[in-house]
């Protein structure tokens, strides 16, 4: 592990346990380079990674302070100022200028974030010649084990999540697994959305017959006061460059999100579109990792991060929604045809996928 990770991981550690407060200077640069034996360098990429995760803020010519609230954020007082003309309200009154169908200019990943067709075509070509039949076969429900696995592995290896294959559901694009969800946890409850927010799930969500709130977003997610009021069980969320805002959450709002659904007994969707195309030295952390309750289902997709032809999405389920999941899904077919998930299974294990990812993120930060 690089050093500056150490020393992100390490201070991360002291803030949410509580050792250093909300509102309380972390050490110089220089002090903590000399603690760990490291280049001032070093310390500021630790504290650059912290503060773009919302922990810290820079306070010009004092130093870092510490920005996380550790206590009761969604029952306690309200984080984003929702009654008064702060900055943040007046950044809401903006983002909602922004039409639904509306591109922004952070979204500029552009054509590079598709993978290569030579790559694709060679790993076509390579599937077929290594599994001629396999490739007629039906896919179990769930999709295959191959890919699964795959897919188990890359988020063990690259995000830091921890799941089984069994935990794992393919689907033809994330549309198709939002209304897999709603027939699963059932249409007589309250979907909470962010608004302004992507379109499509508020109309998947109503066509198959469930409520939806629409709840305002703030600087650095959904505001606390309309998190409050909600009357929603389930808050489909999408923490990082929330479509079309450019909205992330910050590492006290995913906090927040987790206590709301810990109070409620509510469920949390994290809609994770995108996220490994962060300029950031390290990957975003996802709600679903930081989850202890058994309270987040995921959902990402392959359609950004190979080709817009890739109608391939995945669901990691709680395991305390398995069998509910195996009960009301389990008839279901698979619609991603096989060919495309051992395609798929293949760039994973080969390590093409993520070579690609990182020459992609390289390229951002140069930008």
């Amino acid at each position: 592990m690089k050093k500056y990770i150490s020393i992100y991981e390490k201070i991360k550690k002291d803030i949410t346990e509580g050792i250093y407060k909300t509102g309380s200077k972390l050490p110089s640069k220089r002090i903590l380079a000399d603690e760990w034996g490291v280049s001032i360098i070093t310390v500021e990429h630790a504290y650059e990674l912290l503060s773009e995760e919302g922990y810290i803020e820079s306070v010009e010519k004092s130093g870092y302070y510490v920005i996380f609230e550790t206590g009761d954020l969604y029952f306690g007082k309200s984080r984003d100022n929702d009654d008064t003309n702060s900055a943040a309200s007046q950044d809401d009154n903006d983002l909602i200028k922004l039409k639904d169908n509306e591109n922004p200019v952070f979204y500029a990943a552009g054509d590079e974030s598709y993978i290569s067709f030579d790559i694709y075509a060679k790993t076509v070509r390579k599937v077929l010649s290594m599994n001629p039949y396999e490739v007629l076969e039906k896919s179990p429900t769930f999709g295959l084990d191959k890919l699964r696995i795959s897919i188990k592995d890359y988020l063990l290896r690259s995000r830091n999540i921890n799941v089984r294959k069994e935990q794992i559901m393919i689907g033809a694009g994330a549309e198709y697994l939002y209304s897999m969800i709603v027939r699963t946890l059932g249409r007589d409850k309250i979907y909470g959305i962010e608004s302004p927010g992507y379109q499509r799930i508020k109309e998947v969500y109503e066509n198959e017959g469930a409520s939806v709130e629409t709840l305002k977003l703030g600087k650095d997610g959904i505001k606390s006061s309309e998190l409050v009021k909600s009357r929603a069980n389930i808050l489909h969320i999408t923490p990082y460059r929330s479509f079309p805002t450019g909205v992330s959450a910050s590492a006290g709002k995913k906090n927040e999100y987790l206590k709301w659904a810990a109070e409620r007994g509510g469920i949390i969707i994290e809609d994770d579109f995108e996220s490994e195309f962060t300029p950031s030295r390290k990957t975003v952390d996802t709600i679903y990792s930081m989850d202890t309750n058994g309270s987040v289902i995921y959902v990402n997709t392959f359609t950004k991060t190979i080709a817009p032809s890739i109608r391939m999405a995945y669901m990691l389920l709680p395991l305390s929604l398995l069998d509910t999941f195996k009960e009301k899904a389990s008839f279901y077919s698979c619609p991603v045809p096989t060919l495309e998930q051992l395609t798929v299974s293949e760039l994973l294990e080969s390590g093409e996928f993520e070579r690609h990812i990182n020459r992609v993120r390289r390229n951002l930060r140069k930008k």
